[in-house]
C-alpha cells in the first residue's frame, strides 16, 4: 500500500496535546477507510505538522482527516521508505 507524507503549513493554536488528540481520532476513523496514520511530527512554534500515512490513495487519507477533525493537509506527497 502506498505511503504518503502530508504537510500542514500552519495549524492555528497547535499544542502537543491537540496534535496527539487529532492523531488519536485519525487512528479511530482510519479503520473505516483502510488508512493507517503511522507517525506525526510537529513544531508548536510554527504550527507545522507532518503526518506519515499508509493509505490506498490520497483521497482516503484526506477523507480521514476531514471526518476525524477537519484539519486538512496543505500538501500530500507519495513517499518511499529509505534504508
Amino acid at each position: 500500500m502506498p505511503l504518503y507524507m502530508d504537510t500542514h503549513h500552519h495549524v492555528e493554536g497547535l499544542t502537543q496535546e491537540a496534535v496527539a488528540g487529532a492523531h488519536a481520532r485519525d487512528l479511530e476513523v482510519g479503520q473505516k477507510y483502510g488508512v493507517d496514520y503511522q507517525q506525526y511530527w510537529f513544531d508548536e512554534g510554527t504550527g507545522r505538522v507532518f503526518c506519515l500515512v499508509e493509505a490506498p490513495n490520497k483521497e482516503a487519507a484526506i477523507a480521514v482527516h476531514r471526518e476525524a477533525h477537519g484539519l486538512l493537509a496543505d500538501e500530500i506527497t507519495e513517499v518511499k521508505a529509505g534504508a
